[in-house]
């Protein structure tokens, strides 16, 4: 399974928060799921035998341990739904339920998972697994937004059915597709789900990124910074982070700075560089056919910057 699949696999069984009940679409692809479902069985499974082949994204442990302490107090209340695996038999492929499978798999006291047993392929099982989510957790905008950007991306549809499975319009699924691909998955994971910061804040950020051109690592490490010093009674500390990292690009987008200058270099026929004046310094780009070179320039160039350093000291 590709790392994408994987990815739009996970994505909505890891969001938290509490949700409006299920839309029409939703109920419609539950329906079809539980006419899936083996004899409307409910099978006491051995977690090791039920394999998550989705990656592992924003799950929070202290989740997972509230739920497995719930579940060895009072029970299992809501099944987890699988379908058989092709390759192995007696093995199954998680549909939905990615926290209620961890906890029992962490827990001591309960060995089996209550789980349904559905026939589903590919398409309706990532169908499934978002009707489900969606019905039953309030998801952020930018949660919807890469989780549309991962299924338009992947195949899994054209925007229409993409709107359809995420209960959003076609033309809002082309804005959050806009935002989310302009954010980039790096700062909007740093940044997490920022629940109650909507379209026109995240579609200001999108065009802040674009004017400030500061470098995302740098973002993405403010938004985790802002998230580990928020509040121990914050509801969602992403909001936090959301602000420092917003703040950090309007001030460089309206502080005033130095003039951007651009100058280009053709060093050979494969390579050529840009050194553009921005408004935190200097951006040295290089652009090569020629991997050796790439290579030689990535061992040396420090080197060369310190030498040019100092001589500039010495000046």
């Amino acid at each position: 399974m590709s790392e994408g699949k994987k990815r739009r696999m996970s994505m909505l069984d890891n969001m938290t928060g509490a949700a409006p009940a299920a839309p029409m679409m939703a109920n419609r692809a539950l329906r079809s799921a539980r006419d899936a479902v083996d004899t409307h069985r409910i099978w006491d499974l051995d977690p090791g035998s039920i394999t998550d082949e989705r990656s592992a994204d924003r799950l929070e442990p202290a989740d997972v341990a509230d739920l497995r302490a719930s579940i060895e107090a009072v029970g299992q209340t809501v099944p987890i739904l699988v379908r058989r695996d092709p390759a192995r038999p007696d093995h199954y492929l998680l549909v939905y339920g990615r926290r209620r499978l961890e906890a029992v798999r962490g827990s001591s006291q309960v060995g089996k998972v209550r789980a349904m047993i559905a026939a589903l392929d590919d398409h309706a099982a990532v169908v499934a697994q978002a009707s489900e989510n969606t019905g039953r957790r309030d998801l952020s905008f930018i949660e919807k937004a890469l989780f549309a950007q991962e299924l338009a991306e992947s195949g899994f549809g054209n925007q229409t059915e993409v709107a359809e499975v995420l209960n959003m319009t076609k033309s809002a699924v082309s804005m959050a597709l806009s935002v989310a691909r302009a954010v980039g998955r790096e700062l909007a994971s740093a940044i997490g789900p920022a629940h109650g910061v909507g379209r026109p804040r995240w579609e200001a950020m999108a065009k802040d990124l674009q004017a400030a051109a500061l470098p995302v690592p740098e973002l993405a490490e403010l938004a985790q910074r802002a998230r580990s010093q928020a509040r121990p009674d914050a509801a969602d500390p992403s909001v936090a982070a959301f602000d420092a990292v917003s703040l950090r690009l309007r001030k460089a987008v309206t502080l005033p700075g130095p003039r951007r200058e651009t100058r280009r270099l053709a060093l050979d026929k494969d390579s050529t560089a840009k050194l553009t004046r921005t408004r935190d310094g200097l951006r040295l780009e290089v652009q090569t056919k020629d991997q050796d070179w790439a290579d030689w320039l990535l061992d040396h160039a420090g080197a060369a910057l310190e030498e040019l350093h100092a001589r500039y000291k010495r000046r």
